[in-house]
């Protein structure tokens, strides 16, 4: 929170409420992040994977996290939901009935069009701080900013092979320990490549997202690698 502050990157914070149940300590980091004035948005309440669910049961996972959402976020705006696994489900019907859902609920879809993979390095690090392994650590820190650098250049090039401009992106990350040793480094990274910090309510008015703002729209491609395929480039 503090980094994101730094250099005034809003976040939305999307939860799994069966945490506040089995790791109870670590409520009141939602308290704190409200006070830093970031939003949350709906993670359903258990992190399911939509393809192992009826979209009955899926909704009422999404159901199930409201009141916590309600707790934090009065009367803002929290009706955003990121999908566990980045999954719509396993069948194109399982795909349109939650998104029916969605719009009747006045949700908007949070999707992701950048994601490096930075939840694997918390477990790493944890061991390496648990050994005193400086040198394990520095090579975590390295491996950590590649691949953030990677992933940005990565995707800038499919937005500008699809549409000649870059889209705003919306990025994935996790609160974890290593990520926030890493914020302000990373942070610094997207301002030296020329990046800007924008909200996602902001990002998501692109055309890109306009299945996202409105699910009940015919789906289109919501990550870049989609779009890519969909229009028969190389990914």
């Amino acid at each position: 929170l503090k980094a994101f502050a730094a250099v005034k990157a809003p976040a939305c914070g999307f939860v799994n409420g069966v945490q506040t149940e089995r790791e109870p300590d670590s409520t009141p980091v939602l308290t704190m992040w409200r006070d830093a004035g970031q939003p949350l948005g709906n993670h359903t309440w258990s992190h399911p994977n939509l393809a192992q669910l009826t979209p009955d049961q899926f909704e009422a996972e999404i159901a199930r996290n409201e009141p916590l959402l309600r707790a934090h976020m009065g009367t803002e705006d929290w009706r955003w939901l990121r999908y566990p696994f980045l999954s719509e489900g396993d069948t194109p019907e399982k795909r349109l009935a939650v998104r029916d859902w969605l719009a009747a609920n006045h949700y908007r879809i949070a999707s992701v069009t950048q994601s490096f993979g930075d939840y694997a390095f918390n477990a790493p690090y944890a061991r390496c701080v648990a050994r005193n392994d400086e040198a394990a650590i520095a090579e975590l820190e390295k491996r950590y900013l590649d691949g953030a650098a990677a992933v940005a250049d990565r995707a800038r090039a499919m937005s500008q092979a699809l549409y000649g401009r870059d889209i705003p992106y919306v990025l994935l990350m996790h609160a974890g320990a290593f990520d926030a040793r890493m914020a302000p480094r990373l942070l610094k990274l997207y301002l030296d490549r020329g990046y800007r910090f924008t909200s996602l309510e902001k990002a998501e008015r692109d055309p890109f997202y306009k299945t996202d703002r409105d699910p009940s729209l015919p789906p289109q491609p919501t990550t870049l690698e989609d779009a890519m395929k969909a229009k028969g480039l190389p990914v």
